[in-house]
């Protein structure tokens, strides 16, 4: 266990169970069919979760792949010492090309101007740019449209002829692949197809092919192809409730958050709650004070609405959340300050899920996760020496 101090943890903390997120690997590269590996995405801080020990983890568990966003996501983990291959997608002219050329990280490239700034990073460090082109399938964000997607091929493939860069993949992204059945997935399926035949033609051999995000890898063993990229999936929990609990899918939420009641009292009925008396107490009851706002990623728009587990009972928030705290209403349970108030987790000892929190914020649990700030401790589980 990599712990925090006391005095550091007894506000509020994210437990964070990496022999969960180990497990989670295995049982999605189990779903994976066809010999295809596994890419592990710790974007976002590992999806709120922490970058490094969550990339180290996911790795032990045979992630052959990691993946990122950000070039300085990626970059980090070089730092840490992480030799493996890393794919970094989410790039914009004039950042930092030659430097993830230099550490061997494969860049993700959607267009010409990109393929030059791959190209112009290779002759500066004098090593050959590993790329992964992108197509644009249906989902509208980064990516190739099918009418540039030759000639962006040709142009690679001329890269690769003057040994400034690699096709080491081509790839695509699902826009409702959460949604079974929904009429998008086979026509993107048919264009990244297409797209493969493409490139194929163009003289492209690359050494991975992958379409299946999350939802695919759970769903759609005809799209796992080489490679498939679960993210959301790895932190355990589901990419959409219509696919199944996380129970359901052999997997086990990470993150357990946890806070430390900072005040108890008892107070008369008509009694207003928070800012802008939004909530007022009927009778007379018992308030506790939860030390975790909007500050630490508690959605303020889940006042009035979001779950808590105090003194073995699900509460609800009353009133506003506050940016650095909120109420709940006790009624007439006892509880003392210091006493431990559970957000989220899995859900074994009766505490509220991350979906819990998504449904009572209409978000996704991805959100709920990954706000959860960085002046919020996170404290390891299950971490290994060496």
């Amino acid at each position: 266990m990599n712990d925090h101090s006391p005095a550091e943890s007894r506000r509020l903390l994210a437990d964070i169970d990496l022999d969960a997120l180990r497990a989670n690997v295995r049982a999605l590269r189990e779903r994976a069919v066809g010999g295809a590996r596994l890419m592990a995405v710790v974007k976002a801080d590992g999806y709120g979760h922490g970058l490094l020990p969550c990339a180290r983890a996911a790795r032990e568990a045979g992630a052959a792949w990691l993946g990122t966003a950000t070039p300085e996501e990626a970059l980090a983990l070089r730092a840490a010492g992480d030799t493996g291959p890393v794919l970094c997608w989410l790039w914009t002219p004039g950042g930092p090309w030659r430097e993830a050329v230099e550490a061997g990280i494969d860049v993700s490239v959607s267009g010409r101007w990109a393929l030059a700034e791959a190209e112009a990073a290779s002759r500066a460090a004098g090593r050959v740019a590993r790329v992964h082109l992108k197509a644009d399938t249906g989902l509208g964000r980064n990516g190739s449209p099918p009418a540039d997607w030759s000639d962006l091929v040709a142009a690679a493939r001329a890269a690769e002829r003057a040994g400034t860069v690699r096709v080491t993949g081509l790839w695509s992204h699902f826009a409702c692949a959460d949604e079974p059945g929904h009429p998008s997935i086979a026509p993107q399926q048919a264009a990244f197809a297409d797209a493969l035949a493409v490139a194929a033609r163009a003289g492209l051999d690359p050494e991975v092919r992958h379409l299946a995000n999350s939802p695919a890898t759970l769903t759609l063993p005809e799209a796992h192809y080489d490679l498939v990229r679960p993210g959301v999936a790895v932190y355990g929990l589901s990419p959409a409730p219509e696919i199944g609990s996380p129970a359901d899918l052999g997997l086990r939420p990470v993150m357990t958050l946890r806070a430390f009641l900072a005040s108890v009292k008892r107070v008369p009925g008509g009694h207003g709650v928070s800012y802008g008396h939004t909530y007022t107490t009927s009778g007379e009851t018992t308030l506790a004070l939860v030390p975790a706002g909007y500050a630490d990623g508690v959605p303020r728009h889940a006042s009035g609405t979001g779950p808590v587990l105090v003194a073995g009972k699900w509460r609800t928030i009353a009133g506003r959340v506050a940016m650095d705290q909120f109420v709940v209403d006790l009624g007439g349970d006892r509880a003392r300050a210091g006493d431990e108030a559970v957000l989220f987790g899995p859900g074994d000892a009766g505490e509220p899920t991350a979906e819990d929190w998504a449904r009572a914020a209409g978000t996704i649990g991805y959100e709920i996760v990954t706000r959860v700030g960085a002046r919020v401790p996170r404290v390891y589980r299950g971490e290994r020496a060496g």
